[in-house]
């Protein structure tokens, strides 16, 4: 193998690696919304679980987060508004990308 092999795999394996954090830390974002909704909406142990899985599962409905936006929007009937909801997903969403780098 050349260098140029080389640094052309290094840069591959980083561009995976830093793939599959992104989608770690959405996953881990998408969660956390779906309990604070959860919560929200009077759930609690396995109830809230489970919604939040529902949550993490409508995230591949379409690209960005406007699917789970709608959905958690739509499950709390005015409990939140998109925006309160939107403002929530950009909170969690730093929380999750602190415990993927962390490994937590």
């Amino acid at each position: 193998m050349t260098t140029f092999d080389d640094r052309e795999n290094a840069f591959e394996n980083k561009f995976a690696h830093d793939e599959e954090m992104k989608f770690k830390a959405t996953a881990r974002a998408n969660k956390l919304l779906g309990l604070w909704a959860a919560e929200l909406l009077g759930k609690s142990g396995d109830a809230a679980d489970e919604y939040a899985k529902s949550v993490i599962i409508a995230d591949f409905e379409e690209a960005g987060h406007e699917d789970v936006i709608r959905k958690v929007a739509a499950d709390l009937e005015g409990k939140a508004s998109a925006d309160e909801i939107r403002t929530k997903l950009a909170e969690v969403t730093l929380t999750a990308q602190d415990q993927v780098m962390n490994g937590l």
